[in-house]
């Protein structure tokens, strides 16, 4: 069996703070999925993810999503300041959705190939970047090489090896956030290795672990993480071509302290127990349908949601593994939550308050994000975020952004009036 061992992967850092706070207090704060940016191995291999370094950063959210709503569930719509038309939102009476809380692997493949860094070629006269001379920049995803799909590195390698036969450049179309650019790189021999180089760090896949959030029977969709995946080297989201979730079992913890965010350590098998596939990968986290058989595997008892506006400071519980592959559920307080109209992440802050919980990990540990959050009977949000400088703390998203993301949808209008 293909195992890929999880020890820890560097998350990427996403600076956020509610317009309320004051900036200067707020403590520092790390998502918390494993995300290991390593090629899967092919049948017969393993992967070991060794410890990589954290940062951290502090910035003042400016988004115009983040808006305090009434404390009801009613909103008007206006026209030069007259209401034109009320309307009453409510969940719809009869979704309900299973919590999930079960430790899962995640396998990404880049849509393209991902350019993750530079670096030199040794060459007669000195040393030279052909990809950083042609223009290729980290966080570029590489589509075609002469006219023709790139979807794998090793697809890469013959293009290399003909360009250099024919003494002619490659023509390079890639992606750039938005723009499609076109762009010539001319391999060069590298001296040393007597081999022709393109002086770019590539990546096509991505592995790590983390927690499912919902699941749905009747569509079959689920969602997991509660945040986008994003690469480690170019901080920016993965577009994904394709994915897979499969079973995962917590084989111990690292406790977390002020400072150094705790982690789960965690196997699963990339060839058997797959669970579903992922087709998104949002801000709100990764989505996809489950396999026919895997929701019969995952029981439990379906729950219904709260909005945003539904959601109380106070007692609550979240749902998460902490040993392998046993869901368990541990108190927690709301300490802050923002009615949100528009869909923004990190809504909530929630504090462990359960002394088993704290005993074992210290607190949110990295692995944890997409543990759902209960509150009276319903299913609120999930966990996404830990305070660096206090494990015992951090953010959740509101469950409605997360299945709206999943394509389920949360709301229905009522009661509509001519204002």
């Amino acid at each position: 069996m293909l195992t890929g061992i999880l020890l820890l992967a560097a998350a990427l850092i996403i600076p956020f703070l509610t317009p309320v706070q004051n900036y200067l207090s707020i403590p520092n704060e790390l998502e918390i999925f494993h995300n290991s940016q390593v090629q899967i191995p092919t049948l017969g291999e393993s992967i070991q993810v060794s410890n990589t370094s954290e940062k951290s950063v502090q910035s003042i959210d400016g988004s115009s999503f983040y808006a305090k709503s009434p404390g009801g569930s009613e909103i008007i719509y206006e026209l030069a300041g007259m209401p034109i038309k009320k309307v009453d939102m409510s969940v719809l009476d009869d979704l309900r959705v299973i919590p999930g809380g079960h430790s899962i692997g995640v396998q990404l493949q880049t849509k393209g190939v991902l350019v993750v860094g530079h670096h030199l070629v040794t060459i007669k006269n000195g040393s030279v970047s052909p990809g950083e001379e042609a223009d290729i920049m980290v966080g570029d995803v590489i589509l075609e090489i002469d006219g023709e799909p790139i979807k794998e590195m090793k697809e890469v390698k013959p293009f290399v090896s003909k360009a250099a036969k024919n003494k002619t450049p490659l023509n390079i179309r890639l992606k750039r956030g938005d723009e499609i650019l076109e762009k010539k790189l001319q391999p060069v021999m590298d001296k040393n290795d007597q081999e022709y180089k393109l002086g770019l760090y590539i990546r096509d896949t991505a592995a790590g672990i983390g927690t499912m959030t919902f699941y749905d029977t009747k569509s079959k969709k689920y969602g997991a993480l509660g945040h986008v995946i994003s690469d480690m080297d170019t901080k920016k989201p993965i577009q994904i071509n394709d994915g897979t979730i499969v079973h995962s079992s917590v084989t111990s913890i690292e406790k977390g302290n002020n400072g150094v965010p705790g982690e789960k350590q965690a196997t699963f098998s990339i060839k058997e127990n797959k669970i579903g596939s992922i087709t998104k990968n949002s801000p709100f986290g990764i989505f996809g349908k489950l396999n026919a058989n895997s929701i019969n595997n995952l029981k439990g008892k379906p729950l219904p949601v709260a909005l945003s506006h539904e959601v109380k400071e106070g007692p609550a519980t979240i749902r998460t593994v902490v040993k392998d592959e046993k869901v368990e559920e541990f108190d927690v307080e709301i300490v802050s939550s923002v009615p949100q109209k528009f869909p923004a992440t990190k809504g909530m802050v929630i504090k462990i308050t359960d002394e088993e919980l704290l005993k074992k990990t210290g607190g949110i540990v990295q692995g944890m994000s997409g543990s759902p959050i209960i509150q009276n009977g319903k299913i609120i949000g999930a966990v996404t975020h830990v305070f660096v400088n206090d494990p015992t703390s951090g953010y959740g998203v509101h469950i409605e952004w997360m299945l709206q993301d999943a394509g389920i949808d949360v709301k229905k209008q009522s009661k509509n009036k001519a204002g």
